[in-house]
């Protein structure tokens, strides 16, 4: 990344080894990453940090991540924060629903890392040639 501060992702997932692994990628990336495992302490994040983009998992120990993704569309940040759905639910009724409730992305687990950071990229309006780097 050029410029001295780093773009702030938040990574809304409960999986711990995943976030470690997501986290090495993403900070290795130049980005500065935020996690948390609950929709509902995802919600008071972006509300206090105001994160560049949201990674969001839709699997969530207290509420489905739809329903996160379509509080931070309906209440916070309508439309301004880009939101990536990255999650194991791969129909495509969950990518509708997904996208219905307002989400940019969906990539599905397991992932390419290539494909999660171009993904990335173009969502923050990123060229792509500072991620060739990282993958």
């Amino acid at each position: 990344m050029t410029g001295s501060q780093r773009r702030k992702i938040l990574l809304v997932e409960d999986d711990a080894a995943l976030v470690k692994v997501l986290r090495t990628l993403l900070e290795s990336a130049g980005y500065e990453v935020r996690a948390e495992g609950r929709g509902s302490s995802a919600l008071s994040c972006v509300s206090n940090e105001q994160p560049d983009l949201v990674i969001l998992d839709l699997g969530l120990p207290d509420m489905d991540g739809n329903e996160v993704c379509r509080k931070l569309r309906q209440f916070l940040h309508p439309w301004a924060m880009p939101i990536l759905i990255l999650t194991a639910r791969a129909a495509a009724s969950d990518q509708l629903r997904g996208f219905a409730h307002g989400a940019d992305a969906y990539v599905t687990k397991p992932f390419d890392v290539p494909e999660l950071l171009k993904t990335i990229a173009l969502l923050l309006g990123e060229p792509e040639q500072e991620f060739s780097r990282a993958s």
